[in-house]
């Protein structure tokens, strides 16, 4: 404001002293009137200059050179605008934060207005329905969803609960199941949620099938010793007689204990800690333990037969060793020997078993157990390291088999890094591959 009176009272002084030297009294009346229409045009200019800036311009557009009330007042709005900008750069990039984390969550997003087109999805909602986000952007829900539950559940209006639909990859080979929701929020606005829940209902279809089986071992031995337990209660029976139906009555009982076994190691070995890399265990010790049971159990099965297994194994050892696997001792054990008992069990008693161990060119090895036995359907190889599945229910009852061995076998490698790999042809035999990477393996120091 002291600049503008300063310049206003400088403008009339001169043009009053100029006035007054080039016609006297006349000039300076005259010299100070244009003076100041002079300094009133000029700054009416500036104004205007800065007016229009306001209506039109940008930050980096504002009039330079201003000075006094004029260069305030663009001082003044030109930091106005750039704490604006800078609020305005922040709410956007917070907007583009919320954005980036709603294209990351695992839900589908789906933003309806009120007439139930589409605002906006992330690109899990356009894996879930098969949406393009610039092709379907603005059309109608409920021409892109056709499916008859959703729109019977869309029209309905009553949105307390979601509706279980079909993805759009859905397959035969592959099903794929979402929960859809939808949230009413503003003036008739809505919010859809999808959720992938192949995985839970798998799992509980996996529950319910546990249930059933598990029901289904225990109760039928437990049958069969009430069954046996009435009869030495209500009959009279020989010595002969109670002796047959006790060891029955034990059989029966040791199945039970099998099963209960089982599944106790299956807790167990979900429950615990993966195995470190502290303790290494010599592969020539657990072939040699694998031996003796496999030799063992053959001689049980084959007691009466006239001929016996042909059982392989690369043993005797070499004098450096055949290396070592870091892991648990009694798991890698318990797998290993699993797989030659498996082989025992289902091969004739006039067939082979080769046990093997090599190692393989980048540092990797591989635990093979191959047998003649009947071989396996292609179909059921994926299935069987499922608890409590098996290819014959009836032969496995007569081997002892509890039909958790091989799951076993699986949590037992998934723990130690490792994988099952299973080739079977029926009427040629099968063979039981384990690999183990080369960071759970050490070869032999080569003896001096």
């Amino acid at each position: 404001m002291t600049w503008r009176i300063f310049i206003f009272s400088f403008s009339q002084i001169m043009g009053l002293l100029l006035g007054w030297w080039y016609a006297g009294a006349w000039g300076a009346a005259v010299g100070g009137a244009f003076a100041g229409w002079c300094w009133f045009a000029t700054d009416l200019w500036r104004g205007a200059k800065v007016l229009r800036w306001f209506r039109h311009g940008e930050l980096g557009h504002a009039p330079q050179g201003m000075h006094g009330l004029w260069g305030l007042a663009v001082d003044r709005v030109r930091r106005l605008l750039r704490v604006q900008q800078q609020q305005v750069q922040e709410s956007e990039r917070r907007l583009e934060d919320v954005f980036a984390a709603l294209q990351a969550s695992p839900n589908g997003l789906v933003l309806l207005d009120s007439q139930g087109h589409i605002e906006w999805c992330n690109k899990t909602a356009c894996a879930h329905f098969g949406f393009d986000v610039e092709r379907d952007q603005m059309q109608s829900l409920g021409n892109l969803v056709r499916d008859p539950d959703f729109t019977a559940y869309y029209n309905r209006k009553d949105y307390s609960n979601d509706v279980v639909l079909q993805g759009r990859s859905n397959t035969p080979a592959r099903p794929v199941r979402l929960s859809v929701q939808i949230y009413p929020h503003g003036k008739g606005r809505k919010l859809m949620i999808s959720r992938d829940i192949t995985a839970l209902e798998q799992a509980e279809a996996m529950r319910r099938d546990f249930v059933a089986n598990v029901s289904h071992e225990i109760r039928t031995p437990l049958t069969v010793l009430a069954g046996f337990v009435e009869t030495l209660q209500t009959l009279q029976l020989s010595t002969e007689e109670q002796t047959r139906y006790l060891g029955l009555m034990a059989q029966q009982a040791a199945r039970m204990q099998s099963v209960v076994q089982g599944l106790l190691t299956l807790s167990r070995l979900e429950e615990s800690p993966r195995p470190g890399m502290a303790e290494w265990v010599s592969v020539q010790h657990l072939l040699e333990q694998c031996a003796d049971e496999g030799c063992a159990l053959s001689q049980l099965l084959t007691r009466n037969q006239a001929r016996q297994h042909t059982m392989i194994f690369p043993l005797p050892a070499p004098p450096e060793g055949m290396g070592e696997i870091a892991g648990v001792q009694a798991e890698l054990q318990s797998a290993l020997s699993n797989l030659i008992s498996n082989a025992v069990r289902y091969t004739p008693a006039s067939g082979s078993i080769e046990v093997s161990w090599h190692w393989q060119a980048d540092g990797s090895a591989v635990f093979a157990v191959r047998d003649t036995g009947p071989g396996i359907d292609a179909v059921h190889i994926p299935r069987l390291t499922e608890r409590f599945y098996r290819v014959d229910r009836s032969r496995s009852r007569e081997t002892g088999g509890t039909g958790l061995g091989l799951a076993i076998v699986k949590h037992v490698l998934q723990r130690h890094d490792a994988r099952l790999d299973i080739q079977s042809t029926l009427g040629q035999g099968s063979t039981f591959s384990v690999h183990f990477p080369a960071n759970r393996v050490r070869p032999p120091t080569k003896a001096a």
